[in-house]
């Protein structure tokens, strides 16, 4: 997988992918992150990509001028299945949406920044548009490092034990059961006596009703989907 990312701020995101899992996907030739400074994409002098907004709005908007040679200059280099833009008002990311996107080749993530982009933009050239939450963040930059986070550790290969993001919550509209590990008895407090017994079949039972009520108490919504 080949992820490209457009952002006004790259610096942002070299520490993100730097480090554990992704660092290793990357090694590994699992996925390809690439950063691309989108004022490098500019006509202005002073490299801005930003304007005041017809109207007389408050705040900066992104223009399309940039973006648009920044994802043309991509494009023309090879297919992309998505083009995707980071906003407050995109569709909720859930496991879903990133099992879907583990599937795709290649994918380029659109940082908003400012007041967000020109409209245009999203008419002309975004396929997908993703929220991480109904908050608003300084820009999209933290946003896409969720996004490629949440997609790259579920490529085959990039997890030591491939089961393990088969088990996270989410995966099966459930959240995940509680975990353990040693010591079996600390201040009182011991680990129950079913993970202990090897019974494999009676320990995934288990799991599985501890994940059910786990989901029902925190988040019923969940058993209605």
């Amino acid at each position: 997988m080949r992820i490209d990312i457009i952002t006004c701020l790259p610096r942002l995101l070299d520490s993100f992918f730097a480090h554990s899992i992704l660092q290793r996907a990357q090694q590994g030739g699992y996925v390809e992150v690439i950063v691309h400074d989108l004022r490098d994409y500019t006509a202005d002098k002073h490299r801005r990509v930003d304007d005041y907004a017809f109207g007389g709005a408050a705040g900066m908007v992104m223009q399309i001028e940039p973006i648009a040679r920044c994802i043309r200059s991509l494009q023309a280099e090879r297919t992309y299945d998505d083009v995707i833009y980071m906003t407050p008002d995109g569709e909720r990311l859930n496991q879903r949406t990133t099992n879907t996107l583990s599937l795709r080749q290649n994918l380029i993530i659109l940082c908003g920044h400012y007041k967000g982009v020109d409209e245009r933009v999203r008419e002309l050239f975004i396929t997908k548009e993703i929220s991480i939450g109904d908050y608003v963040l300084s820009g999209g930059e933290l946003a896409a490092c969720v996004l490629s986070d949440a997609i790259i550790r579920l490529l085959p290969g990039v997890l030591n034990d491939e089961t393990s993001a088969l088990t996270d919550s989410f995966q099966d509209n459930l959240l995940a059961p509680p975990v353990y590990t040693r010591p079996a008895e600390f201040e009182g407090h011991r680990v129950p006596d079913i993970l202990l017994s090897g019974h494999e079949a009676k320990i995934d039972e288990w799991r599985h009703e501890q994940a059910l009520e786990r989901t029902r108490v925190r988040r019923p919504d969940l058993l209605d989907l």
